[in-house]
């Protein structure tokens, strides 16, 4: 890992730059196959999965009887901890429901909002180096509790033909309607526009790879809407000379193993923590089954050490971590002073892993200092807030001649008309 000690602030920008690919280099690539299934449906998709996935498909969705035996191939206790974590998913989502109030903003001029779920959305789940049946749990226990109507989740199957077990399971417990065998751009394609299997959804969710990052860029522009812009995933670590470095180098090593992309960095005020850090790192490196694939994101890691706690502060709000862990002696205080981070993991016994989990907290989180202007998924992701107005006789008199004054002056004229004649019969009525 890349040690650096006191780094001048005119060099935090480079230090701070994520190993992320342009995929704006993508789009000529990612629009083609995406104005092949828009024009060709089903066909197309299964073509691409052939292509892509290695799998020579003859219908993309996932059966009923594939359901059943997936529920057979997931062991019990794997099966009580999905539950477990979907349970507490659930709470904590659930206390997220939006309760609007009447307010009269002048008498006889009542507003609120009304909040009302997306009727249709899809949920991509990336296949790849893990299968991530988690993420099948952030984001439809979210999407079942705001309402969704219809629920499609796509994944890339093995090279069997077949969905992984555990995603198929939890996919159950959370209550998706229809799972479908796509992945890729070929899966958000078929999500955007629809084909003869996978009907069209009004939001695309979920992580992927650059190439599927890029084309949910793309039909976001204009025809279906998407959760946010992501890249690799990223974790950091504050700490101070108080954290062990044993759990520091276990938190930085569970990001490393997401992808060779992945970004783990360390920000602390003490020397003596940056190197015992760097020394198990290197000691549990060793005994990891993904060795390879930690190995290559260390190269985009860093160990940096800051003068201050007021530094690593300005450093870490600069950075907008996705996933921040505070290892500190006073972290509640510090976690106060924290204003751009996805989801943050307070003291020592928090790793990350219970966010990406069973806490409950949402592990689909803004990436690529994203965190400045997005938040992670929500029940409020998964739903529209609708406004209304109600205006009595009382109310129109009112604010009446500020809407006419306001009108007339931007030179809207039909604007000032449909208030006028309005305020003209409640005077002959009068």
């Amino acid at each position: 890992m890349n040690l650096i000690t006191n780094p001048d602030k005119s060099q935090w920008t480079e230090l701070l730059k994520r190993p992320v690919m342009n995929t704006e280099n993508l789009f000529d690539t990612v629009r083609s196959i995406i104005d092949r299934v828009k024009a060709e449906g089903d066909r197309a998709v299964l073509e691409y999965e052939e292509k892509f996935d290695k799998v020579a498909l003859t219908a993309l969705a996932v059966t009923e009887e594939e359901q059943a035996e997936a529920e057979t191939l997931v062991g019990e206790e794997l099966k009580k901890a999905i539950r477990l974590a979907k349970q507490n998913i659930e709470t904590f989502h659930a206390a997220q429901r939006f309760e609007g109030k009447r307010v009269e903003t002048q008498p006889g001029v009542t507003c609120w909002q009304k909040a009302v779920a997306i009727e249709k959305v899809g949920l991509y789940i990336p296949g790849g180096t893990a299968p991530l049946f988690s993420t099948v749990l952030m984001l439809a226990v979210p999407a079942k509790i705001a309402g969704c109507k219809e629920i499609v989740l796509c994944t890339p199957p093995g090279k069997d033909g077949k969905v992984h077990p555990a995603v198929l399971f939890a996919a159950k417990v959370a209550g998706v309607n229809r799972i479908f065998k796509a992945g890729g751009v070929q899966a958000i394609a078929a999500m955007a526009y629809g084909t003869e299997s996978v009907p069209k959804v009004y939001k695309i969710f979920g992580p992927g790879n650059q190439y599927v990052t890029a084309a949910k860029q793309l039909v976001g522009l204009r025809d279906v809407a998407i959760d946010m812009p992501a890249g690799p995933s990223e974790v950091e670590v504050l700490a101070d000379e108080t954290a062990n470095p044993s759990f520091v180098a276990a938190d930085l090593l569970s990001q490393a193993e997401h992808g060779v992309d992945s970004q783990a960095i360390l920000i602390t005020t003490s020397r003596a923590l940056q190197q015992a850090v760097k020394e198990e790192v290197e000691r549990q490196l060793a005994l990891l089954p993904r060795k390879e694939i930690a190995e290559k994101s260390l190269v985009n890691s860093k160990l940096i050490v800051v003068r201050d706690m007021d530094e690593a502060i300005e450093l870490t709000n600069s950075y907008a971590p996705e996933h921040l862990i505070i290892e500190t002696v006073d972290y509640m205080s510090v976690a106060e002073r924290v204003i751009n981070a996805g989801s943050v993991f307070l003291g020592s016994l928090t790793p990350e892993s219970a966010g990406d989990y069973a806490s409950g907290t949402n592990h689909t989180l803004p990436t690529n200092g994203y965190a400045k202007a997005y938040s992670g998924v929500s029940l409020d992701s998964f739903i529209r807030k609708i406004t209304f107005q109600e205006i009595k006789p009382e109310g129109i008199r009112t604010i009446g001649p500020a809407i006419e004054e306001m009108a007339a002056n931007e030179h809207l004229d039909a604007h000032k008309n449909a208030v006028t004649v309005r305020l003209d019969k409640l005077r002959v009525e009068n």
